[in-house]
């Protein structure tokens, strides 16, 4: 018979697990204190000073919640630094003031005096336990949980950087198979080939685009981020060479720019998919409009960018085009939230005969060379 699973969700999710933690670590701090663990357990649950135990756990507790959700996120990691740590300093003398009160509650819950718990008298028990207890174990209880939250934001970015890393580097690869695959370079090729005898003129220029276009995808893309006009002039010189390969019946739309980007960086690869998905599924209409647009326009540190096509498949064939092969525009998605969280806006609009792409990236890096 198969034992039932125990569900511990709400444990997790709540983040029950805090409750154990702060009775453990005040344990040990005991237990380290006076040099007996036992006599430290017997302390916390068979006798007075367990109120003031109590007090410890709660008051340091919210003391370190505090900094931890609020003042780490709204101060440190604006740069605000000297209020932060301000803040921090009267967090942590405010947090020992309230702790010491538990020292004389232990006192009058017990009914017994409090010289005769803790050997002192009152008049000068509150600044001796906030000097030689509550505060040293506050400010230790605060460094704690600040250094494990700091290490804990160190391994997610590091982590975060890996799988962006990995991310790259299978968006190349994925792109550099579906774009430079066979059939392209046997196109494009034969479409140069055909030019040579019509126009050597303009065969000579689409092969000079062709080889910037193997070196800018092989050589000069292989940084996390390259300057935005670079992209661009990418994008010029793969469309140029698609006209080549396209039926005479395609109008073909293109305003992009040049010398308006700055000191503007993109990441590599970010634009692309959404040319090539326009070309792959632009309709072929014997009778009718088959056409492409494709628009970009910088506007200080925002890039948007639209491209859309006319197509024959309808509706429902057209949500295939989110799953094609090679990037996809799923992928590009994944990428834009992994490379530009919160900075992007991609806007996917379809219709019978019309398929739209816009995307909207704010903030981009500026060049510091």
């Amino acid at each position: 018979m198969q034992t039932p699973k125990v569900d511990l969700d709400w444990f997790y999710r709540y983040k029950l697990y805090h409750l154990p933690f702060w009775f453990i670590y005040h344990y040990l701090w005991w237990s380290i204190s006076i040099g007996s663990p036992w006599a430290a357990a017997s302390n916390i649950f068979f006798s007075p000073y367990n109120i003031k135990f109590f007090f410890y756990v709660i008051f340091q507790a919210v003391g370190v919640y505090f900094n931890l959700y609020y003042l780490l996120p709204k101060f440190l990691e604006r740069g605000r630094y000297l209020l932060y740590v301000v803040l921090v300093l009267a967090t942590i003398l405010l947090t020992a003031a309230l702790i010491v009160p538990g020292y004389y509650m232990a006192a009058w819950w017990n009914g017994l005096p409090l010289e005769e718990i803790f050997g002192m008298e009152p008049s000068e028990a509150y600044v001796v336990f906030f000097k030689t207890n509550s505060l040293p174990s506050t400010a230790a209880s605060m460094t704690l949980a600040m250094s494990i939250k700091l290490t804990k934001n160190w391994l997610e970015s590091k982590q975060q950087a890996q799988k962006l890393e990995k991310e790259k580097l299978e968006t190349e690869l994925k792109f550099l198979k579906s774009q430079f695959n066979p059939h392209f370079l046997f196109n494009t090729i034969n479409s140069i080939f055909v030019l040579i005898h019509k126009s050597p003129d303009r065969a000579s220029e689409s092969l000079a685009k062709f080889s910037n276009l193997m070196r800018y995808q092989l050589y000069d893309c292989n940084a996390h981020l390259i300057p935005l006009q670079q992209e661009l002039n990418y994008l010029e010189n793969f469309i140029e060479l698609e006209e080549l390969r396209q039926e005479p019946n395609l109008e073909l739309d293109v305003d992009i720019p040049v010398c308006q980007c700055g000191d503007l960086m993109i990441a590599p690869f970010i634009l692309m998919p959404f040319v090539e998905n326009a070309f792959k599924h632009v309709s072929q209409k014997q009778a009718g409009r088959n056409w492409i647009k494709i628009r970009s326009k910088v506007d200080k540190e925002c890039l948007l960018f639209q491209v859309s096509n006319s197509t024959s498949y309808g509706y429902r064939q057209s949500e295939e085009v989110l799953s094609y092969g090679g990037l996809g525009l799923r992928n590009v998605q994944r990428r834009l939230d992994l490379l530009y969280p919160g900075r992007h806006r991609l806007q996917i609009s379809r219709e019978p005969d019309r398929f739209e792409v816009a995307l909207e990236l704010s903030a981009l890096s500026i060049s510091k060379s």
